[in-house]
């Protein structure tokens, strides 16, 4: 077997610069350790400050060097993150924190860190870099405080936090200093961090093979999406250029409506197929819990993981999260409407595109109808319409001198979903009677098959 070097060494050079400038971060991030020990303990140490070691010299391309420009990190702030950092990549550089008091004849509570449930190392808390950076100077502990506030790019940009979710009122450097997994993934493997379907991330991302041209709609339904597109080619010159940042809400909300199978969700990943955005559907039977608390919480993961990226949320079946508010009459239905609440929030405040998609617009109230920028009804396709999702589906099968697609788009009001499924059937007989084609009798019965899903007959 032979390899293309050429294309192999361009898949490994990412890691390769993000490799390299992180060794050298490492080191540097052991000698402020190590002269902070030293300084801590009144040793012999060649420095009187940590702030006397120079951090080295960012010229270089890799993404971590990239974000350290962009954010113009302090010294303090580059300490941070390198020890956000450290257990991921260099693990045994925080052993040192492993020594005892032998007066107490337990661990310095001044080091902070805490045990996980595998790993054997030590993991930083909030208190480990105080005392890394601070020592026991107060009126610097103060100020680093200031680091691990709302108003911190590294809290708006989602790239550390300190874990006190089960904090009980502990002191706030009590908690564990994390990274983000897209921050941990982007400095060393150099690519965006893509997030698994799971229990706290209830979303699963959608694309499509399929173009524009593949879509069947009314002119007045593109029309409309081709709004959502100049929103996303132009938002930046509205917003900036033309300085309407102070009138015009960041984002986009969209509301596609109307019966199953006529192309809201294509449009969806189309939208980001062509504007270059990745595109994630929520799985609302995987957010909305029984348990109280819980839908804030799984919405809360899904927004917070997308605040900063170029995503398109797509809220499919929307109306089982969506639907009219009660009237309170329980506690049940007070708690439904608080998730609502949360949710009409989270919506309106969320700088991207959401779209939600529902089969019924009746379902939904005002109050989100006055959310959207856009409300487009995608109709069940006319006769002329449905020839040419009929011919686009079956063009590259062949069919029997029998078939005829005319009269089957006029006498039969199918979406684009059905007719696919169709297709499916059509083909799946075709290939067990070892016969590659395709006749009437296999699409009226097809076709048969849809309506009896929906409860109709021919």
């Amino acid at each position: 077997m032979q390899f293309n070097m050429r294309e192999r060494s361009v898949d490994i050079l990412p890691y390769i610069l993000n490799a390299t400038v992180l060794q050298k971060e490492i080191l540097w991030l052991n000698q402020i350790i190590d002269t902070r020990i030293k300084l801590y303990f009144q040793q012999d140490c060649n420095y009187k400050s940590i702030e006397e070691i120079y951090p080295p010299i960012l010229k270089g391309n890799s993404v971590y060097e990239q974000t350290i420009r962009k954010f113009n990190f302090s010294f303090e702030e580059r300490v941070v993150i390198l020890t956000a950092l450290a257990p991921h990549i260099c693990p045994q550089l925080l052993d040192i924190f492993f020594i005892k008091n032998e007066t107490y004849n337990r661990s310095f509570t001044e080091f902070g860190g805490i045990k996980g449930n595998k790993h054997i190392g030590f993991l930083p808390t909030g208190e480990t870099v105080a005392f890394i950076l601070c020592g026991n100077n107060l009126v610097e502990r103060f100020k680093i405080n200031q680091i691990f506030s709302s108003n911190h790019f590294f809290s708006k940009q989602k790239m550390i936090h300190l874990d006190a979710e089960n904090a009980n009122n502990e002191p706030l450097l009590s908690g564990l200093l994390s990274i983000s997994k897209e921050y941990l993934t982007y400095f060393t493997s150099g690519n965006d961090f893509e997030p698994k379907f799971n229990n706290e991330f209830p979303a699963q991302k959608i694309s499509t093979n399929l173009d524009w041209d593949d879509l069947v709609l009314d002119e007045i339904i593109i029309e409309e999406i081709h709004e959502i597109q100049k929103w996303i080619k132009y938002q930046k010159t509205l917003m900036d250029d033309w300085g309407l940042k102070k009138l015009v809400k960041p984002g986009f909300r969209s509301l596609f409506y109307g019966p199953p199978g006529t192309g809201k969700s294509l449009t969806a990943s189309l939208l980001g197929k062509s504007s270059m955005m990745d595109v994630y559907r929520i799985d609302l039977s995987k957010v909305v819990s029984k348990y109280i608390g819980e839908t804030e919480k799984n919405l809360s993961n899904i927004f917070d993981l997308a605040e900063n990226k170029d995503w398109i949320l797509f809220f499919d079946e929307a109306d089982a999260l969506f639907g009219k508010r009660t009237n309170a009459s329980d506690s049940k239905d007070r708690y439904a409407n608080q998730e609502v609440a949360y949710l009409l929030q989270r919506i309106e405040d969320f700088p991207g595109i959401v779209i939600l998609a529902t089969n019924l617009k009746s379902n939904l109230d005002e109050a989100f109808a006055r959310r959207f920028q856009s409300m487009i009804y995608f109709s069940m396709p006319r006769p002329e319409h449905r020839l040419k999702l009929w011919e686009k589906a079956f063009e590259r099968c062949k069919l029997s001198d029998d078939v005829n697609l005319w009269k089957i788009s006029t006498d039969h009001e199918l979406a684009g979903g059905s007719i696919i499924n169709v297709l499916r059937y059509c083909s799946l007989l075709a290939i067990e009677r070892a016969i590659p084609e395709i006749k009437q009798i296999d699409i009226i019965n097809g076709i048969k098959k849809e309506l009896r899903k929906e409860g109709k007959t021919m």
